[in-house]
Parts: C-alpha cells; sequence; structure tokens
C-alpha cells in the first residue's frame, strides 16, 4: 500500500491543501480528510524586484535551485523594426508592429548583439538587471532538465488557456511558475511575424558552433516540447533573465 507521494512544481512560500479518502471496490467510500501544508519560504535572494534603471517590477520564481524572471524582459528605448539595433551606448528594442503597448504585455525583442551588450561571453550580464544574466545554453538545459526534459517542459512552463496562447495551447500548466507567453519576432531583415500566438523563442546567451547565430528555446501553441534552434543574431526575441 502506497502511503507516501512526492509533488513537485510547487511554489516556495505557498498554501497548499490536499484531500485524501479511502475507498473499497464495492463503492464505499468516506468522508475525505483535508491535508494542509505551506512550503518553505522563498528565498531572500528571489523575491519580486524594481529595475532601478526604469522603475519597472518583475516576479521572480524559483524553480529547482534556478531563480528566475516570472515575466520578459522590457526595457530600452523603441526603434523601428525596419531598422537595426546598434553599439551606442543605448539600449534599443523593438515592440510588435512597433506598439510600444504590446512591449508592455509581452517584453522587448532584441537582437542577440544588443541582449548581450556586445559580448559573446556565456552568462554574460547583457540587459539583464544587476544581479541578473542571460541564461547560457546550459542554464536552459538545467532548466529543463527539472522539469522532466525538453519532451515535456514546455507544457510546464507556458501560461494556461487561450487568452494569449493560441488554441489548444496543448498541455500547459505552468506548474513551474515560468508564465511563457507567445511573441512574435522581429525578423533579421526586419519587420515583424505576424502571429503573436503561436510560439515563444528566448535567447540564449551561447553562440551557435559556427559563431553566426545565438541559441534559444522555443515554445508552441500545439505541443509541450521545448525545442533547442539556433538563429541568425540579427532576429528580434524576447529575454529572461536568471540570478
Amino acid at each position: 500500500m502506497v502511503t507516501s507521494t512526492t509533488e513537485t512544481g510547487l511554489f516556495c512560500g505557498s498554501y497548499y491543501a490536499r484531500f485524501l479518502w479511502a475507498y473499497n471496490n464495492c463503492g464505499g467510500t468516506v468522508s475525505p480528510t483535508i491535508l494542509t501544508q505551506s512550503t518553505m519560504p522563498c528565498p531572500t535572494n528571489c523575491q519580486p524586484f524594481t529595475d532601478t534603471r526604469d522603475g519597472k517590477t518583475y516576479n521572480a520564481v524559483l524553480i529547482g535551485t534556478q531563480c528566475w524572471m516570472a515575466s520578459n524582459l522590457n526595457i530600452g528605448t523603441r526603434i523601428d523594426g525596419s531598422l537595426n539595433q546598434t553599439n551606442n551606448q543605448v539600449i534599443e528594442k523593438y515592440c510588435h508592429n512597433d506598439l510600444e503597448s504590446n512591449c508592455d504585455i509581452y517584453g522587448g525583442l532584441y537582437q542577440w548583439n544588443e541582449a548581450m551588450q556586445y559580448m559573446i561571453t556565456p552568462g554574460v550580464q547583457g540587459i539583464c538587471p544587476t544581479g541578473w544574466h542571460l541564461p547560457s545554453d546550459e542554464e536552459w538545459y538545467v532548466l529543463t532538465t527539472f522539469l522532466g526534459g525538453e519532451n515535456v517542459a514546455g507544457g510546464k512552463m507556458k501560461e494556461t488557456g487561450t487568452t494569449h496562447w493560441a488554441s489548444p495551447n496543448t498541455g500547459a500548466t505552468n506548474s513551474s511558475g515560468f508564465t511563457a507567453l507567445p511573441v512574435s519576432c522581429r525578423f533579421n531583415t526586419g519587420g515583424f511575424s505576424s502571429s503573436l500566438t503561436y510560439d515563444a523563442n528566448l535567447w540564449s546567451s551561447s553562440e551557435s558552433i559556427s559563431g553566426s547565430g545565438g541559441v534559444n528555446r522555443r515554445l508552441i501553441y500545439n505541443d509541450v516540447n521545448v525545442g533547442r534552434y539556433s538563429y541568425h543574431k540579427a532576429y528580434g526575441f524576447p529575454v529572461r533573465c536568471v540570478k
């Protein structure tokens, strides 16, 4: 007889209730017993914070041993999608269809070099706030491994429902608290993807083997996997920072 079970994907500092009851083969049951318990408090270094550069606030979520921002970064001065971002000491961003309001929901879109602030070292701070950095390819791997592997981790990372994701948003539970939203991309030749609802591509701070592209992670509306790809550095993708 099983007398214990292990749950994963719970949030720190959260209250949970579980219901336990017994039954027999004849269909008889007893009234459920309610079990309540709170998880351990969140670490002091993984808390909501304010980016002192522009006053925007972000939630943070502990996933395994990693502390991730719980939404995409939105920092910088918006420029039109027809232009390339440049090393001019100003953080520049794209917003889908050149509308600032889309950055407010989905975060900014950044070319790889701009996100990295023109460095090529994996794990560099780049455009992330102080104390945070762009996740390396290896750090993305740690995340998806903790969530059960790339074949299933996407469902645990996607926001639930179809407010933002296209139907059917396959397997989305957001049990990790990562709350990934779909978002357009800025093409390497300029202009934006026509849809906001089908997929999400998130940069890593690692280069492709050839050095011409940046490695990213991709989630999609009709699957639970997390894809690993390499795209030309001139693409504009969102950024998630890790602490």
